[in-house]
């Protein structure tokens, strides 16, 4: 790789998109945020129909007609107004998959269909072990979750002046910090950390004027945590590397500081020459990699492949601990994932 990542723009790009809100389906502010400095560093974005951003990088050759895809999610988890209750708290529903335990006594952001935003917590129906007796052992599930907003509502009532009503959206509090060591925790790392490693790879391209060997298209999706994100991806993509969070736990070797390459995960293997091409450039390049097995995870390439795509795929991506959770990486994770995605669209070394 000639020249090197620029670890603080990546840093810099992750930490303001973190703090910006994009459960599924509602992200026209953080698109307009990704279309505006793709646009500052000399790249135009297409949107397919349900909002997904395509950005295309032209390559040094044709090679046959060879496209090459790198996607990343900037849709994160979160939750919808089921309704409101006589109290005037608010029942939810979750947007994409996690434990419910893992949001309890979150700060979290009501967002009206009218664009009015109102702070709020969520908590259990039960949230004082003074005044509870099962508070500490009754099972946490979404029938007894509910967001306190801080307004002085009392009623059902109260809470509709509000605006607020079932279908808005609930984000939550990302709680970002960046260490001086290195390590970033904060909610929404999956696939946030990704999305800021493909703009690495565009600021490296820019900032060193280099282009990949044939075209790249940069594929932004936006429902991937509900399981459709790229299931409708340009027809000219010939292959497609996801990049999302590796995984971190019982039995496996990835660790925050290093770039997981996936093998099979819970829709089957991945593509053997791809892969195994991968593994070879980290390798090679010496970026610190662990190859891994994850039984309970699907990406955007998934997501491809079931919508019929004609397409040889792989899964990549900086190791993220406690996924789905307060989630934890490093930036040797986030800017390894950039290099080795450098190694493989340019061959240059």
């Amino acid at each position: 790789m000639t020249g090197s990542v620029d670890q603080d723009y990546v840093t810099g790009f992750l930490q303001t998109i973190l703090a910006i809100p994009s459960p599924s389906g509602f992200y026209a502010r953080i698109m307009e945020h990704i279309s505006e400095e793709a646009g500052r560093l000399g790249y135009s974005v297409e949107r397919n129909r349900k909002g997904c951003a395509i950005i295309t990088v032209p390559g040094r050759e044709s090679a046959g007609g060879e496209v090459i895809g790198l996607s990343a999610h900037v849709d994160t988890l979160g939750a919808m107004v089921r309704s409101v209750k006589d109290s005037g708290n608010l029942r939810l529903t979750l947007v994409g998959g996690y434990m419910m335990g893992s949001i309890e006594n979150e700060y979290c952001t009501v967002h009206t269909r009218d664009g009015r935003t109102y702070s709020g917590t969520i908590m259990s129906t039960h949230p004082s072990v003074h005044v509870y007796a099962d508070a500490r052992d009754f099972k946490r599930e979404e029938a007894v979750m509910e967001v306190r907003l801080d307004e002085p509502v009392r009623s059902r009532k109260d809470t509709e002046a509000l605006g607020i009503g079932p279908g808005d959206y609930i984000s939550f509090d990302p709680r970002t910090v960046v260490l001086p060591n290195g390590y970033i925790k904060s909610r929404h790392l999956d696939d946030k950390a990704s999305v800021a490693a493909l703009f690495g790879l565009l600021e490296w391209f820019k900032r060193e004027n280099i282009a990949p060997r044939t075209t790249v298209k940069l594929f932004i999706s936006v429902y991937e945590e509900v399981g459709h994100g790229a299931s409708s991806i340009p027809d000219d993509i010939t292959e497609l590397i996801a990049v999302d969070m590796g995984c971190i736990g019982d039995d496996l070797s990835c660790t925050e500081m290093d770039v997981s390459i996936c093998a099979k995960d819970s829709t089957g293997p991945y593509d053997y020459e791809m892969t195994s091409k991968l593994i070879g450039l980290a390798k090679r390049h010496g970026i610190r990699h662990a190859v891994d097995i994850y039984p309970h995870y699907g990406s955007d390439a998934s997501a491809a492949l079931r919508g019929g795509a004609n397409i040889r795929a792989a899964l990549i991506g900086p190791g993220v601990h406690a996924s789905h959770a307060m989630e934890r990486t490093h930036i040797d994770a986030v800017c390894g994932t950039v290099r080795l995605l450098a190694a493989y669209v340019t061959n240059i070394d």
